[in-house]
């Protein structure tokens, strides 16, 4: 993705330099990312794993690596896009204003409204405080743990989680958290799945918003994403054979589908996963 040039977005804030909350002993870093990330995406109770791990305590304020100085970089430039993009095809295509979100740069472990960014969370937004989250060490294991390479690949995990905040600019995400308590887990799970597709479609409109920054090879890197972070894919990666009600995102051809779908037409409103017979 070609961002030289591109403005860096105001809306970061980054809590990476005033130390962060980490864990003591136990699981390292890369190693926690990892289950933290399979427990988010396959919809698997991640506890057991993290049992006996050290309280959380806070570390000291420190100097960012040049690595994570590039991440935030790369990731304000991205969240700009996604400011752009959004910006136009709000009043384009619904008539009203779009109002940007905050995206939170954290190391280890941080707050939110929402409930620390711990167990099985991952890079989320809370609507609570219309923000997203995001531990840039995420890029690394995206691509070295989870078989998703390439710039683009982590500009669509950004995309993807602005999606929800254009959920929730539209009241989606309201709507379906009623529906969630009112159900049971099987269903609750289902309609998960539909609003992690439709963020997936959002994310594609997006893409296609911001076709002129694409190298070649970067639809297929989101491509390749989408299907490496597939609800049945991780659950087979996880040892576990696939079982649908659990599924909370979605399978492999189904995200992949969906972003495709976003991508083809450039459409929100081709997004209404809700109203889809076939997902």
């Amino acid at each position: 993705m070609r961002l030289k040039g591109v403005r860096g977005s105001r809306n970061i804030e980054d809590r990476r330099r005033s130390g962060g909350a980490t864990r003591a002993g136990g699981i390292g870093g890369i190693g926690l990312l990892v289950i933290l990330a399979l427990g988010y995406f396959a919809g698997i109770d991640v506890t057991p794993l993290l049992q006996g791990q050290a309280p959380v305590t806070q570390s000291a304020p420190r100097e960012l690596t040049a690595e994570e100085q590039r991440a935030a970089e790369f990731s304000s430039r991205v969240l700009a896009t996604t400011e752009e993009v959004w910006g136009q095809v709000f009043p384009a295509q619904l008539g009203r204003d779009y109002t940007p979100p905050i995206l939170v740069l954290y190391s280890g472990i941080t707050q939110s409204p929402c409930g620390n960014a711990s167990g099985a969370t991952g890079p989320f937004y809370c609507p609570a405080d219309r923000k997203a989250y995001l531990d840039t060490e995420f890029f690394a294991t995206l691509s070295q743990r989870l078989g998703a390479r390439g710039d683009f690949a982590a500009a669509y995990v950004i995309a993807h989680e602005i999606a929800h905040h254009v959920q929730n600019e539209l009241g989606i995400l309201g709507q379906v958290n009623e529906r969630r308590q009112a159900v049971g887990q099987t269903q609750a799970n289902a309609l998960t799945v539909r609003l992690e597709l439709q963020a997936d479609c959002l994310s594609g409109v997006w893409a296609r918003a911001v076709d002129g920054l694409l190298e070649p090879g970067d639809i297929e890197e989101a491509l390749n994403a989408a299907r490496m972070i597939g609800d049945d894919l991780l659950q087979k990666r996880a040892g576990r054979v696939p079982q649908p009600h659990t599924f909370t995102h979605g399978t492999s051809a189904q995200r992949a589908r969906w972003f495709a779908r976003g991508y083809e037409n450039g459409d929100l409103r081709q997004c209404d996963t809700f109203g889809a017979e076939r997902l």
